[in-house]
């Protein structure tokens, strides 16, 4: 008979029962219909992302962005998550290798009629089981891959967060602008609806005059009112993303930096797919691949081999004797004859899993494709909208200059004028709103990208 020395490593040398992973197939478009020159994307979700945020140089930003780096909460559970994740690894391994135990005992023993006597024993057990059908290797590589994709789950939850943060503080800046628009523009209702009095009391304008007045100054404070209570609710939303209490958190009101970066031509082909989302869907593929070895791998026989030495006496020095040593040395073969087609359900089961990770990861696939090209439209579009709104609001504030005037020489009716500083307010919120949404997709785009595209390929 062989020795099992040279058995086994012949057995373990090709006996691996797993399906070979290969990444799965996914659409590639020859470029992205939005945007000219820009191209496919290649796997780089390795690369080092940068803090995207300071792209928009607004420092503001970049010291709540940092703080959502070691303070948001989701963030933390995903760290701990991804560090149990490891951990899990470690442990799978460890099944490659022999384990070895140590047992000590002692026993006193006797009776009405007899003496009493103490005995020792001791022993030292070690066990091993050839992982010949490749199933614990499988395990391992299975841990591997969902270790992994739990990292492409922590840089998501990081880069929501942080995208999230910068999309409400963009928010609040619009806030903090429109309060200052409203204000100001309180201020000029308050010194028309003066003038409307004045020309009132003097018999030249109607009481509907003032009326109108009074109406379009409240309509105006109560929408004031609601920018300030948006404005609370979004600073408590920043609050709790830094991970702190909304009554332990202020941010001063600032007028907002309108910058919006440039989008390089032809990123996209590095930077699409370092979306943590596509590599963590990658990664459950592979570990789903992984568990087909690992179910087949029942099919055949599980073998282990144990060893042991142990001595005993009715002493503690009897234990080192050689005379009162005993050793043994096995080997065990275990295999289901029959479980009613249990295994090949499992297989199956296995199959399936993998299959749905599959589909997953080439849904994970196009949706990205997709929220690229959304907010490449978007980014086009806005660009193109902001022109046209401020020119809109030029045009308007002239034309309730001159309704006011021909108001004062007695031209026109108040309610032209109403009418005149209706459009004005609106044409000035609209190019306000606008600004905020060119920042807010910024921030959609470089989160499709998976995190900005200051990166160097290496």
């Amino acid at each position: 008979m062989r020795p099992l020395t040279l058995i086994f490593p012949a057995l373990l040398a090709g006996c691996a029962v797993g399906p070979a992973y290969q990444v799965p197939t996914t659409p590639q478009p020859a470029a992205f219909k939005e945007a000219a020159g820009w191209r496919p994307a290649a796997p780089a979700d390795t690369l080092e992302r940068g803090p995207w945020w300071t792209l928009f140089n607004d420092p503001q930003l970049t010291s709540l962005a940092e703080q959502v780096e070691v303070s948001n909460q989701n963030v933390a559970a995903a760290v701990a998550s991804y560090a149990q994740a490891r951990a899990l690894v470690q442990e799978q391994r460890a099944s490659l290798f022999p384990s070895l135990g140590l047992n000590l005992s002692a026993d006193r023993s006797g009776g009405r009629n007899t003496d009493s006597a103490t005995s020792y024993r001791s022993s030292i057990g070690a066990s091993w089981e050839p992982d010949i059908w490749g199933r614990l290797r499988a395990g391992v590589s299975a841990a591997g891959a969902n270790a992994a994709a739990s990292a492409a789950d922590l840089a998501a939850a990081r880069l929501s967060a942080q995208g999230e943060l910068a999309i409400n503080y963009f928010s609040l800046r619009e806030a903090d602008a429109a309060i200052a628009l409203l204000a100001t523009t309180i201020a000029g209702y308050e010194r028309v609806l003066v003038i409307t009095r004045n020309r009132f009391d003097a018999g030249i304008a109607a009481k509907s005059d003032v009326l109108q007045a009074e109406t379009q100054l409240a309509n105006a404070r109560v929408d004031l009112l609601s920018q300030q209570r948006q404005r609370a609710q979004l600073e408590h939303a920043i609050a709790i993303l830094i991970g702190k209490a909304p009554a332990e958190f202020t941010l001063a009101p600032a007028p907002g930096q309108a910058g919006v970066p440039e989008i390089p031509v032809g990123v996209p082909s590095l930077l699409l797919e370092r979306r943590p989302d596509i590599a963590s869907a990658e990664r459950r593929v592979a570990a789903a691949n992984a568990q087909i070895g690992i179910a087949r791998s029942a099919y055949y026989p599980n073998i282990g081999l144990s060893g042991s030495v142990a001595s005993g006496g009715s002493k503690v020095g009897d234990l080192f004797n050689a005379s009162n040593l005993l050793w043994s040395l096995g080997t065990s073969v275990a295999q289901s004859l029959f479980n009613a087609g249990a295994t090949r359900a499992n297989v199956q089961g296995a199959e399936a899993q993998h299959q749905a990770a599959v589909a997953r990861y080439r849904q994970t696939v196009l949706t990205a494709f997709g929220a690229v090209e959304d907010q490449l439209t978007a980014t086009r579009v806005l660009a193109e909208q902001q022109v046209l709104r401020q020119q809109a609001s030029q045009a308007a504030d002239q034309t309730e200059a001159q309704m006011l005037n021909r108001y004062k020489a007695g031209q026109v009716s108040y309610t032209e004028v109403v009418q005149a500083q209706a459009s004005a307010l609106s044409a000035r919120r609209a190019l306000v709103q606008l600004q905020a949404d060119r920042q807010t997709t910024a921030v959609a785009l470089i989160q499709s990208l998976g995190g900005g595209w200051q990166a160097s390929v290496k």
